[in-house]
């Protein structure tokens, strides 16, 4: 009798984890593009919006089988971080 790992094994799709890092980098430069505007003055109240949008495509970086998407989302999420604790939280 197979067991439940390689009965997953052989139904997993294989191509999926490759999948999920091209997603996550989407994900990052979706990030990165409205992070670009929320660096204008007045508009720092928009990375409210865009860390949680980082932290998904983190998580769905860290699913996937390489490390690049991950990492693009983790370094926008801490450089949008800092430009809103820069700005009070609000500006």
């Amino acid at each position: 009798m197979a067991s439940l790992t390689t009965l997953v094994a052989n139904h997993y799709p294989r191509h999926i984890p490759g999948m999920l890092n091209l997603v996550s980098i989407l994900i990052g430069l979706v990030t990165l593009a409205l992070g670009l505007v929320a660096f204008v003055p007045l508009l720092g109240w928009m990375n409210w919006l865009v860390i949680p949008i980082g932290i998904v495509g983190a998580a769905v970086g860290a699913l996937s089988s390489s490390n690049g998407g991950r990492n693009l989302n983790v370094i926008l999420i801490i450089i949008f971080a800092l430009r809103l604790m820069l700005g009070g939280g609000i500006i």
